[in-house]
């Protein structure tokens, strides 16, 4: 299925554009048509696109000699949001994370002055399977572009400016053994489980003493399961780990599997290295000039989750930082909105911002 060219310019009907993505469901691994309408957003605005090999949706804009990527993933998690406006807020599934941000991106992008084509080359990535361990757009680009400067679509509010985001560990822990009757003084398959996660937790607590929310270990149980014996016992477990930039994944597997007995089987992936950039760099002042031209007032921010920027940034040693309008506390909530006003601030912040990197401010639309 292909869907057909846009019947009106994104530029001027900017929440319909972006109420039309919010409506294509897109969760991890089927963002395909959602692509296929960013593609044809673009279009419209006369940037070049198409829809890459991993399905992610491109665009490229200007011929100049500095290139900036701007890479937003358009994938969402499972649940449906009904799509609606209530007053200034538009619901729906991606309106904050992050199919709001990438939408952003390409409409400040579509509405640069031509003439800023001579200085600048802007690569768009709406990219897939963020919200899975794979990452899959994101790392499909990573060896193709070779920026000077990179913008990570993730909500940050309007005036949030995103340093840096935590590592991660995807954990799974089996225990299999026979079965014996319950009278029987011996911890079950489930209960050695538990044990083991109470002492993931006293570690991660121990080593958090003193420490910032971002230099902390977080850790959260994702599920448990626990099979009915008849001639054996079977126990799984699976949770995640919030990685501090003083922490490496393979640090953390070392620890894990110091105090784990050896009648336990583990499986490790998901593995990402926590990232935070520089404050002040030709990126971040851009960014600054842009909120204070809005009126606002930069705020830099460093994020408990993790994103694309975890995966670029081994790729792309340069400044990079993550934007985009809308409250990160709403992600994945059954609640998720944007704010309409915010979301055109963040347009115009990003057009500013743009605008400065190549050396020029850009015209108030």
């Amino acid at each position: 299925m292909s869907l057909p060219p846009l019947s009106y310019d994104p530029r001027t009907e900017p929440i319909r554009y972006l109420k039309e993505a919010l409506e294509i469901p897109s969760p991890s691994g089927q963002e395909r048509l959602v692509a296929q309408h960013f593609v044809r957003g673009m279009k419209a605005m006369g940037i070049e696109a198409w829809v890459d090999e991993a399905d992610n949706a491109r665009g490229v804009w200007g011929k100049g000699p500095l290139e900036v990527a701007l890479v937003g993933h358009i994938d969402t998690v499972p649940g449906e949001v009904p799509v609606r406006l209530e007053g200034d807020k538009l619901f729906g599934r991606g309106a904050v994370d992050a199919k709001g941000p990438f939408a952003a991106f390409t409409l400040a992008v579509g509405g640069l002055p031509e003439a800023l084509k001579e200085r600048l080359t802007l690569h768009l990535v709406g990219a897939t399977e963020e919200e899975a361990p794979s990452s899959k757009g994101a790392r499909y680009v990573a060896k193709q572009l070779a920026p000077k400067w990179a913008i990570i679509g993730e909500p940050s509010g309007w005036e949030g400016i995103t340093l840096g985001y935590k590592g991660r560990l995807l954990v799974r822990v089996e225990r299999e053994k026979d079965h014996f009757h319950s009278a029987h003084h011996e911890p079950n398959a489930a209960e050695e489980l538990i044990s083991y996660f109470v002492a993931v937790k006293s570690w991660a607590e121990a080593y958090n003493i003193g420490q910032r929310p971002f230099d902390q270990v977080q850790y959260s149980l994702r599920d448990f399961r626990v099979e009915q014996p008849e001639m054996r016992q079977r126990a799984e477990l699976f949770f995640d780990l919030r990685l501090p930039p003083r922490l490496s994944p393979e640090a953390a597997i070392q620890k894990l599997l110091s105090f784990a007995p050896p009648t336990l089987e583990f499986r490790f992936w998901g593995k990402e290295v926590a990232y935070q950039g520089a404050k002040d760099t030709p990126l971040s002042r851009a960014f600054r000039y842009g909120i204070r031209k809005l009126g606002g007032r930069p705020v830099f921010k460093l994020k408990t989750g993790t994103s694309d920027m975890n995966v670029l940034a081994p790729h792309w040693p340069v400044p990079m930082v993550a934007y985009g309008p809308g409250d990160s506390a709403l992600d994945h909530t059954p609640y998720e909105h944007v704010l309409i006003p915010e979301f055109e601030k963040g347009v115009a912040v990003l057009k500013e911002a743009l605008a400065f990197l190549a050396g020029k401010a850009a015209p108030r639309r």
